[in-house]
Parts: structure tokens; C-alpha cells; sequence
């Protein structure tokens, strides 16, 4: 059974793949995030996930498509509900790499964040999914985010310190006594 674990960041995939491995689905990781934002944080994610697929030797797929223009002006315009567009801007592209490359499943290490909304989540990659004719697995992989966190520390991986996009830069770093 093929999987494509579309991947946001290193730290999270620890865990992730040794998951749906565990699983029996054979793996290859996508990594695709034009909502990064600034350009060296998305570098230094994409480096990360590079050097840690070639360390573990994976299959990892690189999609370094920068769109952040589009991101931007489509997330502005869905202010309220910016994470449910982006979920499904970036399992839409896992799902269609799946679709055309004979992939039968898809999923997403950002199921192992306690910061992401896991129901728009799955509602997102459910709808990507069946949109190229493949299928989302969901699994609430919450319980393994600091044992991937700690893992990522002994292997001196980068860990960054927000989800990725402008949005979420201010709300993790701007003084809350200012909002």
C-alpha cells in the first residue's frame, strides 16, 4: 500500500513516518508549502526536510513551487477561514501528485500537531483526495508530537517556532498586549 505523507517540516515527519510505516503503507514524503513565509524560513525548512530524508533514506519528493503572492491574496480574502484554505491548497497539490503518479492514499504530518485544527484538516484532505480520485487517511497523531520534538533535538534538526505562514508568525510573535 503507497502512501504520500505530504510533509511541513522535518521535526513533524519524525513521528509521522514512523507511524504509517508501522502501518505497513510504504512512504514517500511530499513536501510542498508555498504559505512559508519569509523565503529563508521556507529554505531552511525545505533544506531540513532534505537533509533528514538523506539521513534516514527516504523518498522524499520536493515540490519548491513558491507561490506566496497567491497564497497571500487568496488567504487575505478567506481571513476567517485562511487555515482551511491553505490545508486544502497544499493536500489539493499532495492529492494530485498522487492521482498522477498511481498513488492510492495520501496524508499529512500536520495530523501530528496539537496546533493545527484537526477537523478542517480532515475535512480538507477528504475533499482533496476524492477531487483526484485517491484516499486521505486521518489519524489523530497528536500523542507522538513531543517524541518527534525530542527526536528532531537529538538529531540537531531545525525546529522552527511557528506553523509557517505570515499569519501565524504574528500571532505566535507579536506582544498579545498589542492585539
Amino acid at each position: 500500500m503507497d502512501l504520500l505523507l505530504h510533509i511541513c517540516c522535518a521535526p513533524c515527519s519524525i513521528y509521522s513516518w514512523e507511524y504509517f510505516s508501522g502501518l505497513g503503507y510504504t512512504l514517500q514524503g511530499y513536501f510542498f508549502n508555498p504559505n512559508i513565509h519569509p523565503y529563508r524560513e521556507f529554505a531552511r525548512r525545505l533544506e531540513t526536510v532534505r537533509t533528514l530524508g538523506q539521513v534516514e533514506n527516504r523518498t522524499i519528493i520536493c515540490n519548491e513551487t513558491y507561490l506566496l503572492e497567491d497564497f497571500l491574496r487568496q488567504a487575505i480574502n478567506a481571513q476567517a477561514e485562511r487555515c482551511r484554505f491553505c490545508y486544502g491548497m497544499r493536500l489539493g497539490e499532495t492529492a494530485r501528485y498522487a492521482g498522477e503518479t498511481g498513488i492510492t492514499y495520501i496524508s499529512t504530518t500536520l495530523l501530528l500537531s496539537p496546533y493545527q485544527k484537526h477537523g478542517q484538516l480532515k475535512s480538507a484532505g477528504e475533499k482533496a483526495a476524492a477531487r483526484a480520485g485517491v484516499n486521505f487517511i486521518y489519524a489523530d497523531l497528536r500523542h507522538g508530537f513531543a517524541q518527534s520534538m525530542r527526536k528532531a533535538k537529538e538529531k540537531e534538526l531545525y525546529r522552527q517556532g511557528y506553523c509557517g505562514c505570515i499569519f501565524s508568525e504574528k500571532e505566535r510573535f507579536y506582544p498579545r498586549s498589542h492585539l
